[in-house]
């Protein structure tokens, strides 16, 4: 099954839309910290990253964090309304983002946020170039039998345990255009321990320009053949396939939201 980590909804796993790496932080004059009943904001747990949390707003809370290292592939970003869980993912961010806004809150509740790092190696990665325009009448029609995730026994090789050495990297990346704005990805598993699979895009930005690599979609263990519906600024980008275990969490952080501000 596919679970696609674009565009952060809040209090929710994300569903379909453009991939959001937290925006700018804002300042407040009278900040919230992670110290408001979730311990001391420089705890860092078994990972060494320091998560804090301050509320911006009365239903708005900003997340940051620093420190682990560089042997992480990434972070997922979790949070639960009570400390014994049950944690949900909220975004799938890559190394480099290090910060995220989690808005529009229920108001007067308790959101427990951690950071779990996750690792793995990718494949090596494909530039896909799609046909300008949006979808014609004959693709809207055209069946879509290729979008669901499934798992070809074909692409399935014996499984190596995953480190961040490579081994365990799919191979076999391919991606087949399928129309304006459709693409079908395919992959040979090589890994035997992966908690699932991360497509990751880098957008090109004309003049040059290219985004950094970040997860687009998160697939379940076994998976190698997926496909994906694009946004109208992907029409140029790479990909590549990470399959990915999990590594250590970090501390803990708490914060209470206020009255909403439709009251």
């Amino acid at each position: 099954m596919r679970v696609p980590v674009r565009g952060a909804a809040p209090a929710a796993l994300v569903l379909g839309l453009a991939l959001v790496l937290g925006p700018a932080l804002s300042a407040c004059d009278t900040p919230r910290t992670a110290a408001d009943g979730g311990g001391p904001a420089t705890d860092s747990g078994a990972s060494g990253v320091v998560l804090r949390a301050e509320r911006t707003s009365p239903t708005d809370i900003d997340l940051r964090w620093q420190g682990g290292g560089s042997d992480a592939s990434g972070h997922l970003l979790e949070f639960a309304t009570d400390a014994s869980g049950p944690y949900t993912v909220l975004q799938y961010l890559p190394p480099q983002v290090t910060s995220y806004r989690h808005p529009d809150l229920m108001p007067h509740t308790t959101f427990h946020y951690r950071l779990r790092a996750f690792v793995g190696p990718a494949s090596k990665p494909v530039g896909v170039t799609l046909p300008a325009g949006e979808l014609t009448s004959a693709d809207e029609d055209s069946s879509h039998d290729w979008l669901p995730a499934r798992t070809d026994p074909e692409r399935t090789s014996p499984g190596l345990p995953l480190r961040p050495t490579g081994a365990g990297a799919p191979t076999g990346f391919r991606a087949v255009v399928k129309h304006a704005n459709g693409i079908l990805f395919t992959w040979t598993d090589h890994a035997s321990d992966e908690k699932g699979f991360l497509l990751e895009s880098r957008i090109s930005k004309g003049s040059g320009e290219a985004s950094g690599y970040a997860p687009v979609a998160v697939f379940e263990p076994d998976v190698n053949s997926a496909g994906l519906i694009t946004l109208p600024t992907e029409k140029r980008a790479s990909y590549r396939v990470r399959a990915f275990t999990h590594g250590a969490l970090s501390n803990v952080v708490r914060l209470t939201t206020g009255a909403s501000t439709d009251q």
